[in-house]
């Protein structure tokens, strides 16, 4: 049972590891990210479904090069020739998942790979940002009922209204949404997380974020601000990859479940008064008490009674109403006034 909604549903995050090109081309390695990821404390694994003829054309002019960034000099389909993860190995790795307890998950960039999908029986799509505009291949993916979690980098909001319009024609509402800046690495300033509570209200679904900057502030900073989903890249030390320049160690992956974890606790939920320990601090509160012996009979006045520490009298926003009235006993130096004493 994929677990996404449920961990939405009780109002947790739902984490997810994205191998990416990080197996460095080894079916061990893969299996070793699935086996330390879920030791880390994700809820899943992700990883991308292509071949580099399904991606692009192997063509060798101007518009198949990349020019500047981690990929510069790249040939399109060279990059994806050695950063994709061969289809024979998934479903090991998707085994290797339900072993480890943890729900498997992969992006397809095209109907090919949605049909490879389908047979592996997996229960949810994963919607790249550069394919955010492939309306054909979001209606065709979303067609099969699966939940549909879909990044939004680069997309505008027509593009992001047009990617789940498509989702609705075929009578697909389970989609999440994923605020993502589509940088490797992100810039801060150009991530804007604050377009995640506006998505959630403009769009009316959950909202996560699917993160590539480095670090973990990114990730805290999203769940702080509402995200449901949180998306990283991650890798194992020492292995060399395509994407190994902007993923996050596993060490320091796990530690960045844990920073959520009490980002979510910290966020916490609207509540005032007192809280947990407070309640044993109340008494280093200010209140009313004698400040000399008080007789009984005699006047309230600025002589005898203060706003003092601690806090077992009455509160100080009452000083100016027991002012000039009578007591109505003795009440010693160092006692605390209250409403009793007051005539």
């Amino acid at each position: 049972m994929f677990r996404l909604f449920d961990k939405i549903d009780r109002n947790e995050v739902y984490i997810i590891a994205e191998m990416s090109a990080n197996h460095g081309g080894s079916i061990d390695k893969a299996l070793q990210i699935v086996r330390q990821s879920a030791d880390a404390g994700a809820d899943c694994m992700k990883i991308q479904t292509y071949t580099a003829d399904t991606m692009t054309i192997d063509c060798d002019n101007e518009y198949f090069r990349i020019c500047g960034g981690l990929w510069d000099g790249y040939k399109l389909h060279d990059l994806y020739a050695e950063a994709g993860t061969p289809w024979e190995w998934q479903m090991r790795i998707k085994e290797e998942c339900e072993k480890c307890g943890m729900d498997f998950l992969s992006t397809p960039f095209d109907n090919t790979a949605v049909d490879f999908l389908e047979g592996l029986q997996v229960e949810a799509y994963k919607i790249a940002s550069f394919e955010l505009g492939d309306i054909p291949l979001i209606e065709y993916t979303a067609s099969k009922g699966k939940p549909m979690i879909i990044s939004c980098g680069m997309g505008s909001v027509e593009d992001i209204q047009d990617a789940i319009d498509a989702c609705d024609r075929v009578g697909n509402n389970q989609i999440v949404l994923l605020k993502c800046c589509s940088e490797y690495p992100a810039n801060w300033t150009d991530m804007h997380l604050a377009n995640i509570s506006d998505m959630k209200q403009r769009f009316g679904v959950p909202v996560g974020l699917s993160d590539h900057s480095m670090g973990s502030l990114g990730a805290v900073v999203g769940v702080t601000l509402g995200a449901c989903v949180i998306e990283k890249h991650i890798c194992l030390d020492g292995v060399e990859s395509a994407d190994s320049g902007f993923s996050m160690p596993i060490d320091d992956f796990k530690q960045m479940v844990q920073d959520i974890k009490n980002a979510k606790e910290i966020y916490g939920s609207v509540s005032y008064g007192l809280h947990g320990g407070e309640k044993e601090n109340i008494m280093f509160q200010r209140s009313l008490f004698a400040v000399k012996d008080i007789y009984k009979g005699e006047i309230f006045t600025k002589d005898n009674i203060r706003s003092i520490r601690p806090g077992y009298g009455m509160k100080p926003k009452y000083y100016k109403e027991v002012l000039g009235k009578f007591s109505l006993r003795d009440v010693k130096y160092g006692e605390p006034i209250t409403q009793d004493m007051i005539l």
